[in-house]
């Protein structure tokens, strides 16, 4: 017994002394520098400072547009496979902690023998607890649970992405829709007016006041009218139905609702910070650095891979033999082997192993600072369409205000004999013209918002989203 007894403190003692030295060979991943610029090249709107968007849709003032969001974000099977990605990882992470520590099996078997022979039929069982461990020398398991666990915030991050991504969506096609009605109330004014010119000008060239040929222009200018009315009434439909796939909202309803929703602007999103901290708030940008941080520790697993491994194995069962009305009860247990595996020769395998794993990595970093190039773009192609809309936005009124002016003058005139009807139809078109201008302006204006609010990354942050939010 005292023999067994120093055995089992030798061998405890190697494998202590062999696990601290595989710890100091384990260390933490040098981070990498993103490559972000000092400072935004595109002016920030408002001067304001970074606020939290991550209610900014709440904070529109438009309930309808949050409700369709929630309802899409609910019903979306990009985020749904996301959180099944989530689920996974977390699994990936669980079963490579767990290889740290020792397994442990329990087993258990009757046997039943009969010989033709003087021995009389017996009954064996035996019941015993068995134990494994592979000591974890030089670092190779928890290079790979690190590794997992890098992975798992990154699928997190990315799920935060993805509601994002469905959020701006959304937010895009509602805005889409609301220009497309304001449009088409433009539109099918624009065709009143025309059928209302047509019908004076047919009973004018009745009475012998105008030529047939006014009258066939004013009834071709009433039917292009009225077809661009019908043109513009499919397009909003077009985008009903759009907004119906996105957020699984059934049609009748979602029509009462913006029959009953007032349309409300989108309100400004103030950006002043530098690019290196509004970057960190992007959940992609955060993934593909974890991605970084996962591809370095697997190239530290696959260097661990070509030093030995140690592993201890142990058991402690009890069994029974009943034989010609006697039974023998008797208790084992056992420590060992202790057993070293040291790679000699695997044909360049784990060395090529090594090479791949650096290759990943090496990619990881050119993809990581691929992805915060790309935003820093986003976001400074989002202030620049800002900017720009911000810019025209008063010529593109003052013209309006003017054709319209010109518009109403025009048609006294007209009305009145005092101008022809190529005139008025001049002073239309420019009109109409300056109108959906307008409101075509009106609409990039909210997609540069909503692309600002998603290159910004919507409110998402890392230090309190990766621990609360994701599934």
């Amino acid at each position: 017994m005292t023999t067994i007894r120093g055995t089992a403190q030798r061998t405890l003692a190697a494998g202590i002394v062999l696990a601290l030295g595989g710890c100091a060979l384990q260390a933490p991943p040098a981070a990498v520098a993103p490559g972000a610029p000092a400072q935004w090249q595109a002016s920030l709107p408002h001067n304001g400072k970074l606020t939290d968007l991550a209610n900014w849709w709440q904070g529109q003032g438009d309930s309808l547009l949050v409700e369709l969001i929630t309802d899409a974000q609910q019903a979306s099977p990009t985020i749904a496979a996301a959180g099944t990605r989530i689920v996974q990882a977390r699994a990936d992470r669980i079963a490579s902690g767990a290889r740290l520590a020792p397994a442990l099996d329990a087993t258990g078997s009757v046997l039943r023998t009969s010989q033709q022979s003087a021995q009389p039929s017996g009954t064996t069982s035996q019941a015993a607890l068995q134990a494994s461990w592979e000591i974890d020398v030089f670092g190779a398991t928890r290079a790979t649970r690190d590794a997992a666990q890098e992975r798992y915030d990154s699928a997190r991050a990315l799920w935060h992405e993805a509601r994002v991504s469905v959020a701006a969506e959304v937010a895009n096609q509602y805005y889409a829709l609301r220009t497309c009605q304001q449009l088409q109330a433009v539109s099918e004014q624009d065709a009143v007016s025309r059928r209302d010119s047509a019908r004076l000008t047919q009973l004018s060239a009745g009475a012998g006041f105008q030529p047939p040929a006014n009258a066939a222009l004013a009834r071709a200018s009433a039917a292009d009218g009225a077809s661009r009315a019908i043109e513009q009434r499919a397009a909003c439909d077009v985008n009903i139905k759009a907004l119906v796939a996105l957020s699984s909202m059934p049609e009748p309803t979602l029509r009462q609702k913006l029959a009953a929703s007032p349309f409300v602007a989108p309100s400004p999103v103030a950006i002043a910070q530098l690019p290196a901290q509004t970057l960190a708030q992007r959940p992609d940008i955060y993934s593909a650095e974890r991605e970084v941080a996962a591809a370095s520790f697997e190239v530290r697993g696959a260097q661990a891979q070509r030093y030995p491994r140690l592993s201890l194995a142990g058991a402690i069962g009890k069994g029974n033999i009943r034989a010609g009305g006697s039974s023998i009860t008797a208790s084992t247990w056992s420590i060992g082997p202790l057993a070293v595996s040291l790679p000699i020769f695997d044909g360049g395998r784990r060395l090529a192993e090594v090479d791949a794993a650096t290759a990943r990595y090496a990619q990881a970093v050119l993809k990581y600072r691929a992805g915060v190039r790309q935003a820093v773009r986003e976001v400074e192609e989002a202030l620049v369409n800002l900017a720009s809309t911000d810019e025209r936005s008063g010529h593109a009124k003052a013209a309006l205000e003017g054709y319209r002016v010109s518009f109403v003058a025009t048609e006294d005139r007209y009305k009145n004999g005092l101008a022809s009807l190529i005139e008025l139809e001049d002073a239309r078109r420019t009109r109409l013209a300056a109108e959906n201008t307008a409101l075509n302006l009106e609409r990039e204006r909210s997609a540069a918002w909503v692309a600002l609010y998603r290159a910004a990354g919507g409110g998402w942050n890392s230090s309190n989203a990766i621990a609360h939010n994701a599934p």
